[in-house]
């Protein structure tokens, strides 16, 4: 397996290159409104900290969100281009999943979700149990009043969600977690279709046509 892991679910776009045994590469770019300018570079840096070339790999995944349209969209599009022309094997997971997956404790993954609210899972013994969900933080307390809430939306609002982990705690999602999870064989698959879980204030001209999006010949060889 030589795997190419993404995710453009957050403000940070990640990349990750795992070998089946370890990750081997990895990238990351940081702009909220940058996605499709930072995930070419982001891909092509990863595989050379890896030493390895497009044309070798054998698998993708990628964060299919809860996140924002456009960063969702870049990067579900990026590997479906890759997994074409490539003939990779595909693998869709909830960015949710990787931000906190080795905590064996029941807590509260929550995400920014703009307009004052968050993206949030419920998880315990390093599973989801409810959620993907979008909710106003007040919300989230209320359901879950004792929990440790791990992510951005944990800190962004610590004085309604109350128990937010360390500062050293992730705050957004990971390709590195998200790639091992995936050649671990502990993601739980979805589909590779965004999942934004509300409707876009904007809507795309064309299906899955983003500016920005990465074709294997931008990649060098």
């Amino acid at each position: 397996m030589l795997l190419l892991a993404l995710d453009t679910a957050g403000p940070v776009v990640t990349v990750a290159v795992h070998d089946g045994t370890r990750i081997v590469g990895e990238a990351r770019g940081e702009g909220a409104m940058a996605h499709g300018e930072l995930l070419a570079p982001a891909i092509r840096d990863a595989l050379a900290s890896a030493g390895r070339a497009v044309g070798e790999l054998t698998d993708i995944a990628v964060g299919v969100g809860p996140g924002p349209f456009t960063g969702l969209r870049v990067g579900v599009v990026t590997a479906l281009s890759l997994a074409s022309t490539l003939r990779l094997t595909t693998h869709g997971v909830c960015s949710l999943d990787a931000v906190a997956p080795d905590r064996s404790d029941e807590h509260v993954v929550a995400t920014d979700a703009r307009r004052k609210e968050v993206y949030w899972a419920h998880y315990a013994d390093g599973r989801r149990i409810d959620g993907p969900h979008v909710d106003k933080p007040a919300t989230v307390a209320t359901l879950h009043p004792d929990l440790p809430v791990v992510g951005r939306g944990a800190h962004l609002y610590a004085d309604v969600l109350g128990r937010v982990t360390p500062e050293d705690a992730p705050l957004d999602p990971s390709a590195a977690l998200l790639a091992d999870l995936v050649a671990t064989g502990r993601a739980a698959r979805l589909p590779l279709e965004p999942l934004y879980l509300r409707r876009p204030d904007a809507k795309p001209a064309a299906p899955l046509v983003v500016p920005g999006a990465v074709a294997p010949a931008h990649l060098s060889e």
